[in-house]
């Protein structure tokens, strides 16, 4: 009998939040092979220089970024790079037969002058950008599985939008009203240094930022869009609160039906999300924390309703770097290939 053959994998830009978690989720799927890393700006030094807790576990170098050589090693690429970078990098990719999963912005629109109004980059692959799969696999798990291209969504659109989706896919709120209020942790932002970021600067302090005008808008506008069948606009705030990992999204929306009680709400939300794994929907009363998904691909989802205003009340806790990042992207990966959506990623958080 011959050797079990693993899928060769590769990831560009390797020495980030998003890249460290994709290197330790990776080895221990059972399915893949971890074979290249790539980042320009750390050629020549060992996975174990810029992460010392991990020069144990695997002794790969970081490389140069050079399509041909990575086409040539790898079947499947996650691209865990700057918004603006992979859509230079994904086309040469792609023409020379592999798969790419991209966690930046640039394959997650669907109009790119979208992307460009927003992300302020000039595009050429428009084809490309057009075969596109937006990887939210609890919406579009069926496309998923057929794509070459994957535009993961980015951490805050997964929170929200996980709340959001059944209301709207069963028209139970009046669009418009919607309104998410949402919280992450200073990894959302990256591992380059931040004056904002910054201990003395983060710490027993909370604060909105980019209000009215943050990026994941134009994101979590667009699906949201999708599901309504008309065009939205959403009011989306975001804020940073001084912890390293997870998101809370809460969702306000005037409900159509006004007679409509938690547990109804309940009953529809398990029934929208019986077959996502992923997804937990939690029993009468109970509420997210963030903290119940630290360290899982686990989306947790409180539903409550306010009778007295008539507004439904939706609360969604992730951790922003597996469920809003390089976990959503290997849950992609698994669709892809034919594979069990939930082989190869964390079923449990870390608690407390």
């Amino acid at each position: 009998m011959g050797k079990f053959r693993r899928v060769p994998v590769g990831i560009v830009g390797a020495s980030g939040y998003g890249g460290v978690q994709l290197v330790r989720l990776l080895m221990d799927h059972p399915e893949v092979e971890l074979v290249y890393l790539g980042d320009e700006s750390s050629i020549g030094k060992s996975f174990g220089d810029l992460y010392p807790h991990l020069a144990h576990a695997t002794n790969l170098l970081i490389e140069a970024v050079e399509p041909e050589i990575i086409a040539h090693r790898c079947e499947v690429i996650f691209l865990s790079l700057p918004n603006g970078l992979a859509c230079q990098i994904a086309p040469k990719l792609l023409e020379k037969g592999c798969k790419v999963i991209d966690l930046s912005a640039d394959y997650r629109f669907s109009n790119l002058t979208t992307y460009t109004n927003w992300y302020g980059t000039e595009r050429s692959d428009r084809a490309i950008a057009a075969t596109a799969v937006y990887g939210l696999p609890e919406l579009y798990r069926d496309r998923i599985a057929e794509a070459q291209l994957i535009g993961c969504p980015g951490s805050y659109p997964t929170a929200s939008l996980l709340a959001l989706s059944p209301l709207l896919k069963q028209g139970l709120i009046v669009p418009e009203t919607a309104i998410i209020d949402a919280k992450s942790g200073t990894s959302s932002s990256g591992r380059q240094p931040q004056t904002n970021l910054l201990l003395a600067e983060a710490d027993n302090s909370i604060a909105a930022f980019n209000v009215g005008r943050h990026r994941h808008t134009p994101e979590i506008e667009q699906i949201c869009s999708d599901l309504a069948g008309h065009e939205l606009m959403i009011q989306f705030t975001p804020h940073l609160i001084p912890m390293v990992r997870g998101i809370l999204a809460t969702v306000y929306a005037t409900m159509r039906d006004p007679g409509l009680v938690r547990d109804d709400l309940i009953t529809i939300f398990s029934a929208f999300y019986r077959n996502s794994p992923w997804v937990k929907v939690c029993d009468s009363g109970i509420y997210p924390q963030t903290k119940w998904a630290n360290g899982s691909n686990l989306c947790y989802i409180g539903v409550e309703v306010d009778p007295r205003t008539g507004r439904v009340i939706v609360m969604s806790a992730i951790d922003n770097l597996i469920k809003g990042q390089a976990g959503q992207a290997i849950q992609c990966l698994n669709l892809m290939m034919g594979w069990d959506e939930t082989l190869g990623l964390p079923k449990l958080g870390f608690y407390p």
